[in-house]
């Protein structure tokens, strides 16, 4: 799923979504070197600190995708002001996003939440 979150924030609308996207993204280098390993069983640690970062990928992509079908919403209000041609190859095509669903985005916009803490505690399997 790396190259799809990738091409994802690539394809966001603000640079200010990509940034942060990317800082995110690149925190584990930061995390894992000063983390310790965490014990016999696999408890904590390493383990925990990726779990915990996965998480917090996975809320903030699929935040910035919530509020980037917002924003589609809005200029499909807008499309009657605009030709249809001018709509669709000047406007449209850069607005679109990666089709993939990223595991517990929830497309109605509710319910999200549940389903990271779900994730962050069966793990990333």
């Amino acid at each position: 799923e790396g190259a799809v979150l990738r091409d994802t924030v690539d394809a966001l609308l603000l640079d200010e979504w990509r940034n942060d996207m990317n800082v995110e993204i690149g925190a584990i280098n930061q995390i894992l070197p000063i983390t310790s390993a965490g014990n016999w069983e696999n408890e904590g640690g390493k383990d925990l600190a990726i779990r915990r970062w996965i998480a917090s990928v996975l809320h903030k992509i699929i935040d910035y995708k919530a509020q980037h079908r917002s924003l589609l919403n809005e200029v499909a209000t807008l499309q009657q002001d605009f030709p249809q041609d001018i709509m669709l190859k000047n406007i449209l095509p850069f607005l679109k996003l990666p089709s993939h669903s990223f595991e517990g985005e929830n497309n109605e916009g509710g319910g999200e939440r549940q389903s990271h803490q779900r994730f962050i505690r069966r793990g990333f399997r």
